[in-house]
């Protein structure tokens, strides 16, 4: 039995003498089943419950907790709501009884998805229960984009809040009720959160709302500010409309490729990470780039073949590149939104070769155009056919009636956590510097915004240390987005950080710095230290010693006014 980490002393006496194959049975599963109204309008179904008990099951791991090997009862169940002809989907995965630490995981989702099936083991290496839900949508495999809108012009209301966090809540509700019993539970359930991406979005949702529902909260790249996010998947596709000019995709690989060269030792150490996005953004001229070679191979993807590439990256592609880079700003140069950091992978702004006439076109993001057709037209189509005559205006506009749309539901960025403070959660937030999905300046603008509102009459400083006693943000070195990053390997990656805030909560250890293991490249298995914002990393000593440091210049590269709305976007 692969075991990780540490475990806490406390079990119920019954609980431990028990067997998985005395409780993995559906007589002892149904009757820990919570009554209903345990949330209001709840109804559990015990009879729907199925219990199969699980041996010598091998995990192999993920960016999020180790590899191990287990046993343990994989539960289902469904419950509905009273007046509602629904049904909710549950499965949780409970270790041993002898293995059972007195702690409960929820878990996340990704993209249009409330969960994600490789999530579910992340609790078995910390003797931890972990559940996930499908929202009611049908399956887990169903996601939101396939319940909303209910048909044409027709919102579907009871998805959207089960997406937004009704589900969420309900999930950790019934799971931490049905662990109790399920283990006969006398002392304290942990009750702990792991998601990136839509998860993160998620998991924000939860803590903004739900001050009691969990002890502490992993959240990762978070999809937050909804409204501005997903447009923003649109913007290097109407950004090469608009300046005329669609590169080969060698093209802005290869301009990656140098950026990570130039920029690789600014932070003290030559590894080929980009530790530094603040320094390559100040020091970096991308300019530097015109008149270098590209080349790259022929390949196929989904039946469509790209021919072989080559040439010289021109002042047409930097322009693009940069204007990107620059973030989306209106036709009067307004800051509408901001993009991902330098050295970041020019994933949406991938184009398509079209066979018949030999050139490039754009192709547009199925993100960011779906959740126009469904989320803003209310149209049942997966994507856009066209951006034909969609400006810079129109995106920003397309951004400001998701807000107001979806402001109580899906933008999650309500910045006062005094609640959740005052309960005694605690937040571990990271997320990749070279993120190529969601901009890490977003979470940088959240944590911001949530220290600035708490806060207002503290120096920046002691805000600063106030927050930090509860919520922590890291911007992880050369990650992508809720990963590793091929491009740069030799970066670190918190897979562990469901560890640190176990040890955050129940042992008072504070993560001033996040640990970081490198999970592939040259430097694989070394163990680093993740700074915690605002606190930049610095190598010294010919890049064997890191200190975080303080630097203003860089911390400001990180900041946006965005004055094209005339509200706070927090």
């Amino acid at each position: 039995m692969s075991k990780f980490l540490f475990w806490t002393a406390s079990a119920a006496a019954l609980a431990r003498a028990a067997t998985l194959e005395q409780v993995c049975t559906v007589a002892h599963a149904k009757a820990a089943v919570p009554a209903s109204g345990l949330v209001q309008g709840v109804v559990t179904n015990p009879s729907s419950v199925t219990a199969v008990p699980v041996y010598n099951e091998s995990t192999s791991g993920s960016d999020y907790f180790p590899a191990g090997t287990y046993d343990y009862c994989n539960i289902t169940m469904t419950y509905s709501h009273a007046g509602k002809d629904d049904s909710v989907l549950l499965q949780f995965w409970m270790p041993t009884p002898d293995d059972f630490q007195n702690r409960w995981v929820s878990t996340g989702g990704f993209g249009f998805a409330i969960n994600v099936a490789s999530n579910v083991p992340a609790g078995l290496p910390y003797g931890a229960v972990a559940g996930r839900t499908d929202g009611g949508f049908g399956s887990f495999d169903t996601q939101f984009s396939s319940v909303y809108p209910l048909v044409n012009g027709t919102a579907n209301y009871d998805a959207l809040y089960m997406f937004g966090y009704q589900a969420h809540h309900e999930m950790s509700s019934i799971g931490k009720a049905f662990t109790k019993n399920f283990y006969s539970m006398s002392d304290k359930l942990y009750a702990y959160y792991q998601g990136c991406s839509e998860g993160g979005r998620e998991g924000w949702s939860q803590v903004q709302r739900f001050p009691e529902e969990w002890d502490g909260a992993v959240i990762g790249a978070p999809a937050i500010r909804y409204g501005q996010q997903q447009v923003n998947h649109l913007v290097p596709q109407v950004v090469e409309q608009t300046l005329d000019y669609y590169p080969e995709n060698c093209e802005f690989s290869e301009m990656v490729t140098l950026i990570i060269d130039a920029c690789d030792e600014l932070d003290g150490r030559k590894d080929g990470v980009i530790g530094r996005t603040d320094l390559c953004q100040l020091n970096f001229d991308l300019k530097s780039t015109i008149g270098k070679p590209y080349a790259c191979n022929a390949t196929t993807s989904m039946g469509v073949t790209t021919p072989a590439q080559n040439g010289t990256i021109t002042a047409e592609g930097v322009r693009v590149a940069q204007t990107i880079l620059d973030g989306l700003k209106d036709s009067q140069g307004r800051q509408a939104y901001f993009w991902y950091r330098i050295g970041s992978e020019f994933t949406d702004a991938e184009t398509i070769y079209d066979s018949t006439t030999g050139t490039y076109g754009i192709d547009i993001s199925e993100l960011g155009g779906e959740w126009v057709t469904h989320g803003l037209q209310l149209l049942d189509l997966d994507n856009l056919s066209t951006l034909d005559n969609v400006t810079y205006d129109t995106l920003r506009d397309w951004m400001l009636e998701g807000l107001q749309r979806y402001e109580d539901v899906l933008q999650t960025t309500w910045p006062d956590l005094s609640r959740f403070q005052a309960a005694g959660g605690k937040v571990i937030h990271y997320h990749g510097e070279s993120d190529n999905s969601i901009p890490p300046a977003s979470s940088v603008r959240y944590f911001e915004s949530v220290r600035d509102t708490m806060f207002p009459n503290k120096t920046y400083n002691a805000s600063v240390e106030a927050l930090n006693e509860f919520y922590r943000l890291y911007l992880v070195p050369g990650a992508s987005h809720c990963n590793t990053n091929s491009l740069q390997p030799n970066g670190p990656y918190p897979q562990n950080s469901l560890g640190d805030l176990m040890n955050w909560v129940e042992k008072g250890i504070e993560p001033v710095t996040l640990n970081g293991t490198v999970l592939s490249g040259d430097l694989e298995g070394e163990e680093q230290k993740i700074c915690s914002w605002p606190l930049r990393p610095l190598w010294k000593n010919n890049g064997t010693e890191m200190e975080c440091v303080y630097d203003q210049k860089s911390i400001d590269t990180w900041l946006y006014d965005l004055d094209a709305y005339d509200i706070p976007i927090y």
